[in-house]
């Protein structure tokens, strides 16, 4: 499972669930996959997902880097020196060099290339747990839990 699909789960529909959201990523095992760099993808993604879930669930699997805590103001322009940028944090992006922005190359490797391959996902409001097997994440419930 990718964090960017992470950042779209939630457990509105389990019953006494006011927001379910950000689900707890708890990861046992973890994969980086390599993805093609797409800058018009993180551009257009990016407003649709909520910065501080992601930077959250990135943190708490230890693939957090140099992410900024809040997402800057001209995050789509935002070209920082990163001073001890992980080897690991670029294996994705090492072939796509054309962009200068390496807050969007961060934001697409830990969007896209970081991978959860077991781990559970965990209802902030009421504590179930949903495994994640194989890279997917079962959100399936019994009848009495919705």
């Amino acid at each position: 499972m990718k964090l960017l699909t992470h950042n779209f789960l939630s457990s509105r529909f389990l019953k006494n669930v006011n927001n379910g959201y950000p689900l707890i990523l708890r990861a046992n095992q973890k994969a980086n996959k390599e993805v093609e760099f797409n800058e018009k993808f993180v551009l257009n993604m990016m407003p649709k997902v909520d910065y501080a879930s992601l930077y959250n669930a990135a943190l708490s699997i230890g693939e957090a880097g140099n992410m900024p805590e809040s997402l800057p103001d001209d995050w789509e322009t935002n070209t920082p020196v990163l001073m001890e940028y992980h080897i690991s944090s670029l294996l994705c992006c090492i072939h796509h060099t054309s962009s200068n922005n390496m807050l969007l190359f961060q934001l697409h490797r830990v969007m896209l290339c970081v991978e959860i391959v077991d781990g559970e996902l965990e209802c902030p409001d009421t504590g179930r747990k949903f495994p994640i097997k194989d890279g997917i994440p079962n959100l399936l419930v019994n009848e009495n839990e919705v």
